[in-house]
């Protein structure tokens, strides 16, 4: 600021130095007016001169006032100053990295969804409550809220991920413990429910297929949908009926259509009853 009005002082004192100089030249042109003068002996263009050199420096002065008003950076939310690159009477060009900051007025948790639980995902998501831990010595519960799901997945973990939001993160105004930039927490939230889903251990699952004993009393393959691996277990949610006879002990080499016959029942035959019957009273 201080340059560009010295430039203009300096641009002045030009300009009434060669305006001095024309009105010299003017006057010695009177004493002799039979004899011709040019411009350049009147000065003229040396006064023109002067005189854009004093527009340019007023102009040089608006963008210095401009940019000194522009100095003053404010940062259109509440922030958290991460790291700060610039110090007192360094200069500042533009474009230039003066800082680092956090928006603090909301705070993002983004949680890894595998592939084998987006089955448990409502359809709709959005706006859906979660409860945000953080575990600990200094343990606490905040209530957030999904907003939306980042719709990629990822090239190392092949998961999705969704984004909780959480209002005032610092508790600056709801006075609510502080989820600080970094934290590692953990994020509830209701699932959909599903219905007719059975857990089977593993060795009964054979390439997605289970064995049962049909009405005929013979092995029958059926093909299972499996939702979910945990730990020991397949949950299986579609091939199975609630009263299907499942097999948990297989022969070495199952067949369709086997005969089997099923531990602890016995043989019954069906006896046709007499065409006639007498009865005697007593």
């Amino acid at each position: 600021m201080l340059v560009a009005e010295a430039e203009i002082a300096r641009a002045q004192a030009g300009l009434i130095e060669e305006q001095a100089q024309a009105q010299v030249a003017e006057d010695e042109a009177k004493r002799f007016p039979s004899k011709a003068r040019t411009d350049l002996f009147l000065r003229k263009p040396q006064v023109l001169s002067a005189q854009a050199s004093v527009k340019s420096a007023q102009a040089a002065l608006k963008r210095a006032q401009r940019d000194l008003d522009n100095c003053d950076v404010t940062a259109p939310y509440d922030a958290l100053v991460i790291s700060r690159n610039v110090g007192v009477g360094q200069y500042v060009t533009i474009g230039s990295q003066v800082a680092e900051l956090n928006n603090i007025e909301t705070a993002e948790v983004i949680i890894p969804i595998a592939g084998f639980d987006s089955v448990f995902l409502p359809k709709r998501i959005k706006g859906i409550k979660a409860t945000v831990v953080q575990k600990g010595l200094n343990s606490f519960t905040r209530e957030g809220v999904i907003d939306r799901d980042l719709g990629i997945i990822d090239n190392a973990t092949r998961m999705t991920s969704l984004v909780v939001r959480i209002e005032d993160p610092y508790g600056l105004k709801n006075k609510q413990p502080t989820v600080k930039f970094g934290s590692y927490v953990q994020v509830n939230f209701a699932g959909s429910i599903l219905n007719n889903i059975y857990r089977l251990p593993q060795e009964l699952v054979n390439n997605k297929t289970v064995w049962i004993v049909n009405e005929e009393q013979q092995l029958e393959p059926r093909k299972v949908t499996v939702i979910r691996e945990e730990g020991e277990y397949f949950y299986i949610s579609g091939g199975l009926q609630a009263d299907d006879k499942l097999v948990i002990t297989l022969p070495e080499y199952p067949q369709k259509g086997m005969a089997v016959k099923i531990v602890g029942t016995q043989n019954t035959k069906k006896i046709d009853a007499p065409k006639s019957a007498a009865t005697e009273e007593l």
